[in-house]
């Protein structure tokens, strides 16, 4: 066990030394955790996911992000980079750096065996805070299946998914629809 003590940011610290970095952080409770690469399959979910909405957006007002925007998960205190972030009408940041989204419609996060867990756990729960946020999309890198969390009139959340290459999906946050062969597209899955 470690007897050095902790040294605990404030947001405003975590701001100006993440906007100095070389390689992104997260934030959370003051702390800032390091964010590692991804596989083949992520990026590749990733990119499709991307292009996809940029199709649907071309001729609308809405705006698709990949993971370099950061977003500020409301009053929780998390500072996070969502794989992708959408969002409809005037994106709205913290401040006038334009570095930090504040009104997501939609975050993506394309799952990992080591970041699962989170993702679908304490970050959704997190996430929940935003205010805007209507949808929350999760994918997964090892089988064909997404699920996607919509936010209902009773703040409750609804869980649709779907897992077969011919399912689409209905983003009903951004006015899109997302076909899973889209997504999935070029994506191979490791052995087992």
């Amino acid at each position: 066990m470690s007897t050095q003590p902790k040294t605990f940011l404030t947001q405003e610290q975590y701001l100006e030394i993440e906007r100095k970095a070389e390689f992104k952080s997260e934030y959370f409770n003051g702390e800032m955790f390091a964010l590692a690469g991804a596989k083949v399959a992520h990026n590749l979910l990733v990119a499709n996911l991307l292009a996809a909405l940029h199709r649907e957006f071309r001729l609308r007002q809405c705006f698709v992000f990949p993971s370099d925007m950061r977003v500020r998960a409301g009053a929780s205190g998390l500072y996070t980079y969502p794989d992708v972030s959408a969002v409809c009408g005037e994106p709205e940041f913290i401040d006038d750096q334009g570095d930090t989204l504040a009104n997501p419609g939609l975050l993506a996060e394309v799952l990992s065996p080591s970041t699962e867990a989170y993702d679908r756990g304490r970050k959704f729960e997190l996430y929940k805070s935003i205010a805007s946020l209507r949808e929350y999309l999760v994918v997964a890198t090892d089988r064909i299946h997404a699920d996607l969390y919509t936010r209902q009139a009773d703040d409750r959340w609804m869980l649709t998914s779907a897992a077969r290459l011919e399912d689409s999906l209905n983003l009903e946050s951004v006015g899109a629809q997302l076909n899973l062969a889209d997504l999935y597209e070029k994506v191979k899955f490791a052995a087992a």
